[in-house]
Parts: structure tokens; sequence; C-alpha cells
């Protein structure tokens, strides 16, 4: 059986791993909690023995796993502020997002398959590409770290910021995060415009920034 099949058919979960997610789902559709259905759409990017994969999961659910881009999702790795951005942008203005995890001081955006290979390209044409921090692409013949399937206690490591909780997450392609970037650094432009009707202050003199205050 391939892992599509596994993943769309309706055969009930067997694994350990698995039950337990699914108990208490009602209580457990939060952002950042991965769902038993959730979980089963990261098992069908597993490469090799899918049974083999679910196991080590049944095992070690705290821990992390490794899994490869290309087929079921791509990854776009940004500077964690600059994603931020792009996440208030794809959830106020836009269609949302898929699911969002932090890593080692990145945000790692999952992504349609081929986004990795288009993102750049359109970067380079676009009007705005060089306001962008060049993200990292992750596509065929790369792998990603995945946060755990259940949160650990320790609070270091990879996190889920939004995690999957569907069979079929929506992922967003190379145009849509084409789009969110731009805005993002947008928006960061215009934050750095200030009109100011004082005249520039003395070299040596103290300063102090009151545009933010309300």
């Amino acid at each position: 059986m391939t892992t599509t099949t596994w993943l769309r058919d309706e055969t009930p979960y067997t694994h350990d791993v698995f039950r337990f997610l699914r108990t208490g789902d009602d209580d457990r559709h939060q952002t950042a909690r991965v769902t038993a259905d959730g979980a089963a759409w990261l098992a069908s990017a597993a490469s090799g023995d899918l049974g083999a994969a679910l196991a080590r999961w049944e095992t070690r659910p705290e821990s992390p796993a490794v899994l490869p881009c290309g087929t079921v999702f791509d990854v776009v790795s940004v500077d964690p502020v600059f994603g931020r951005r792009m996440l208030d942008r794809l959830w106020e203005e836009g269609p949302g997002s898929g699911p969002v995890a932090a890593h080692r001081g990145r945000m790692l955006l999952f992504a349609a398959p081929g986004t990795s290979q288009r993102l750049p390209a359109l970067l380079d044409w676009e009007e705005w590409g060089d306001a962008v921090p060049r993200p990292l692409c992750h596509g065929t013949g790369d792998a990603v770290t995945v946060p755990p399937l259940v949160p650990g206690g320790s609070g270091s490591g990879p996190r889920w910021l939004v995690a999957p909780d569907t069979r079929s997450p929506w992922l967003p392609g190379p145009e849509v995060m084409l789009w969110a970037c731009v805005r993002a650094a947008r928006m960061v432009s215009a934050a750095d415009v200030r009109v100011s009707i004082f005249a520039p202050a003395a070299q040596d003199a103290n300063v102090y920034d009151v545009s933010r205050r309300r």
C-alpha cells in the first residue's frame, strides 16, 4: 500500500500514538496541538517503511522527527520576526496559512510541493524582492526536523506554532507565499518612515522616540 493510499483510505488507526492523539480531540483543537488526523498527514511524508516510522512515533511521541520534503509538503524557512509579519498578513488579509513551526531561531512555513523551486524565482522578478530577507526553501531532496507530536516539558527544541490538524491541510503555494513576503516587506518599509515637524537634534543631544506613545 502506498503512502498516498494509506492517507486517503478510511482504515481505523492501529497505532497507540494515534489512539492517544484521537482521545480528547474535541479538547485538543488548539493552534499548537497536533491532532490524530494531523499526525496521519505528517506520517504520510515519511520515506521508506511507513509502519516503522509510525512505530518510532509510537514509542517516542515527545521526540522530533526528520521528514523529507517535496512530496507532501515543501518548507519555507524565514527569519522569525519577518515570518511573524508574514503570518499576520496571511491571517488578517489573506487566505490563512498551513502548518507553521519554529526551530533553531527560524520559522518554518509548510507550503505546497513545488514552492521551493518557484518562490526564489518569483522573488527575483518581484519589484519588492530585494526588500525580502532571502528565505531558505526546502523541497525535493531536502529533509526538515518537525516538532514532536506531543509537546515535551523542556520548552526547548522545535515546537508547533500552527499544528497540522487534518489529513489534507491547505498549503500556500508560491504565489501566496510571494504575496505574504511582499506585504510583510511593505509593512517594514512603512514602519521605517518617520515624519517629523521638529528640526534635527544636535548630535550630542538626548533623543527620545515618542512615536509609539499612546
